[in-house]
């Protein structure tokens, strides 16, 4: 694994670097690259193994920009404030709808594990990056990535429409 990292890390951060134009999510997508070497590695051809890292690297950086674009979607859309302009520019039943939606992801946030919800309000209300946050926590940056997909998946649950 060492000797992987040795010979091909630098290559792949250039690369993630490009794919994903944000030095921090291209580092995050390096570890999670060699996280998947860990669990599917020997799985991989020693003759091919460059180019199964460059595609293994590359569907990490696609999936974190999806994971963050969907997450930053929901986000704003249960944003804490209201803006005052489109407060006047909706129809008072859409307001009313908003807000109501509003209260509910409140609502929802107060109920995550503190850890979790401190890791959220981080990146959402103070637009810090996960590996900042990582750093003020004292934290593995793994860690606080899955305590903010946790939070996520634990907000879509408690979220999700009534059929």
């Amino acid at each position: 694994m060492s000797a992987l990292h040795a010979d091909h890390a630098r290559d792949l951060q250039a690369f993630l670097l490009g794919v994903l134009r944000d030095r921090e999510l291209a580092q995050e997508a390096l570890q999670n690259t060699f996280q998947r070497v860990l669990e599917a590695g020997h799985t991989a051809r020693s003759e091919s193994i460059k180019g199964w890292l460059f595609k293994v690297a590359y569907h990490e950086a696609i999936l974190l920009r999806r994971r963050q674009a969907t997450q930053d979607r929901v986000l704003k859309k249960y944003g804490a404030n209201v803006p005052e302009e489109s407060s006047r520019t909706h129809a008072p039943a859409v307001n009313l709808v908003r807000e109501e939606d509003i209260q509910r992801l409140r609502a929802a946030l107060r109920e995550l594990p503190p850890e979790q919800r401190t890791v959220v309000e981080r990146r959402i209300y103070q637009e810090q990056t996960f590996a900042a946050i990582a750093a003020e926590l004292k934290l593995p940056l793994g860690t606080v990535l899955t305590r903010m997909r946790l939070a996520m998946e634990r907000l879509q649950r408690r979220l999700r429409p009534d059929d």
